[in-house]
């Protein structure tokens, strides 16, 4: 049964006003989910705080201990040009990173399975040693190190359809072969990064302004799913990122619902060849409220297909 995994705590977190990562993207989701009815048909769980030790499999201890420091009691705190810290940040990226962690747990167990988190801050850009992009931790980094250490996974996949490359979970990754990383973004974009990759492991797809459904889709297929089917995970990792959406004004790249829910279907079908059907997914990007919300609900859709 699909598990949808969240905090109330992550609401808190307040990157100040006119910033597009704001708590009303939670909110978004799940009005939409119950206008569908998804939300009779879902399992709930609120995410755990992750530990210390959980983020040093993927962070610096000195990085990690910094973060803590800076973690105001009043205001804000600026850590990078657009990543910022409030009084509920520090519980929140602890609650995201969390949430990976359970959902893992969740589907290796077989109490639910697929699982999706609906989570903030978001994660895919945070490096060993470094917040940005509105990213502290790196929560499918985080889930994904959670795998192969205490559940003895030999071969994971992550596959990041969010506009911008996932930079983060490649710094963590390149070169480890247990783990293949995918990622389709706009280039030239945020954070530049990724169109450049020899490394066996990483699947770059690098996107152009304008790129619609189909030159997408095409791409995904060329490259993604022979990568994936040769590589034949046991668990698929999904980094969720919807502002490639056509109404998102986060980017130039067109996409609608019918292509998150024809991604998200793909994924299904290779995790059900290889990985007994397991996936977990995480929210990243994603800033127009309501293309974002029916995109969500397009891809549980899918996962529940």
């Amino acid at each position: 049964m699909l598990a949808v995994i969240s905090h109330s705590d992550c609401l808190l977190h307040d990157n100040g006003p006119n910033h597009p990562e704001d708590a009303d993207r939670l909110h978004a989701i799940n009005n939409q989910t119950i206008m569908s009815g998804l939300e009779y048909v879902l399992l709930h769980y609120d995410a755990p705080l992750a530990t210390k030790d959980q983020l040093l499999r993927v962070h610096d201890q000195s990085y990690i201990e910094r973060i803590h420091k800076m973690a105001p009691k009043v205001g804000f705190v600026d850590i990078d040009g657009d990543t910022v810290m409030s009084p509920g940040t520090l519980q929140a990226a602890l609650r995201s990173a969390g949430a990976g962690i359970l959902g893992t747990d969740l589907v290796m167990s077989g109490k639910a399975n697929p699982v999706f988190c609906s989570i903030r801050p978001p994660g895919h850009h945070a490096e060993h040693d470094r917040a940005m992009g509105f990213c502290l931790f790196n929560n499918i980094a985080i889930a994904a190190a959670h795998a192969l250490f205490d559940h003895g996974l030999e071969r994971i996949a992550i596959l990041d359809f969010d506009v911008h490359h996932g930079n983060g979970t490649e710094n963590m990754f390149a070169g480890d072969e247990r783990v293949l990383f995918c990622s389709s973004f706009q280039h030239p974009f945020y954070p530049h990064t990724g169109h450049d990759s020899d490394t066996r492991n990483l699947v770059d797809v690098p996107l152009k302004a304008g790129t619609k459904g189909p030159e997408f889709r095409q791409a995904i297929e060329e490259h993604w799913f022979p990568a994936l089917n040769e590589f034949r995970p046991q668990l698929i990792f999904i980094s969720a990122g919807f502002d490639a959406h056509v109404l998102d004004d986060m980017s130039h790249v067109n996409l609608i619902e019918a292509d998150y829910g024809w991604i998200t279907s793909e994924l299904v079908s290779i995790a059900t060849k290889h990985a007994q059907g397991r996936i977990v997914s995480m929210l990243e990007g994603g800033y127009e409220h309501g293309a974002l919300a029916r995109s969500v609900v397009a891809h549980l859709n899918a996962l529940l297909d």
